[in-house]
């Protein structure tokens, strides 16, 4: 049973609409929102691409013509060229910043298809032992090579990256009528919540998941898989940010633009 990440597919989903972030992607599908100048999709597979990985299957819908052209177009998008017009298909680049050793596999999962049937939508892209999961919209620092190290170690059929919230209210440390500290988005330290990054085993697919397009990842599979002792969870203490409204895309363009961003984990 292979473990070589170069060859583990990594599902992202990457269907949703973004209805909470319209300040950023009311012409854009969310996955396709940047976070300075570059997709938050592009930065996930940047960061899962770091440990190895190389073999992605994008489980598309809303807008999902606009993801596809922009891998489309790669290359031009993200590379110095020259352009010779009189040839045009001839173009010349000078650098290698669009040359990622990715492999991308699109798959239309319908418009308003329920995670669970996404990832039923793109089995037959699930040719290996195991796939790497998570969702176009959610970026951290987590050890995806020792989230796959933990997988394994424990046998179950699927896999959980477990991270502390962080509160949506400012908290405050007062000592009598003063406020001594004050944290504007403290991190919860009690209690775990889903920060995706999963893995699963391929036959997770076959025995929990169906085609009904209503049913979420996140209710009765995973529910179930917990029910029957096959859910394990690598606990990240680490960054971890979901882009769910604009305050949060403006959070995380400005660690990005303040050269502070924890999810780069990687070498320009």
């Amino acid at each position: 049973m292979s473990a070589d990440p170069a060859q583990i597919p990594v599902v992202i989903l990457c269907g949703g609409m973004g209805t909470r972030l319209r300040e950023a992607s009311e012409k854009l599908p969310k996955p396709l929102v940047d976070i300075g100048g570059r997709p938050i999709l592009w930065h996930i597979m940047k960061a899962y691409g770091h440990h190895g990985f190389r073999r992605f299957v994008l489980a598309l819908g809303y807008k999902s013509d606009l993801i596809k052209q922009y891998f489309l177009d790669y290359h031009h998008l993200t590379s110095d060229f020259t352009l010779d017009l009189r040839r045009p298909q001839a173009a010349v680049f000078h650098n290698t910043a669009g040359d990622e050793d990715w492999e991308i596999t699109f798959v239309e999962t319908g418009l308003t298809t329920g995670t669970a049937a996404r990832i039923r939508r793109v089995a037959a892209h699930l040719d290996t032992d195991r796939f790497a999961l998570t969702y176009g919209d959610g970026i951290s620092d987590v050890d995806i090579s020792a989230a796959v190290a933990h997988h394994l170690a424990h046998g179950r059929l699927g896999t959980l990256t477990g991270v502390h919230p962080s509160s949506r209210y400012g908290e405050m440390r007062v000592e009598g009528a003063t406020v001594v500290e004050f944290n504007e988005k403290p991190t919860l330290a009690d209690g775990w919540v889903n920060g995706g990054f999963f893995l699963f085993e391929r036959e997770f697919v076959d025995k929990y998941l169906d085609d009904d397009p209503a049913v979420m990842l996140e209710s009765t599979p995973l529910q179930q898989l917990a029910r029957d002792r096959e859910l394990s969870v690598y606990e990240h203490e680490g960054f971890w940010m979901g882009m769910d409204t604009f305050r949060d895309w403006t959070e995380l363009n400005s660690l990005w633009d303040s050269g502070r961003a924890p999810w780069k984990t990687w070498e320009d």
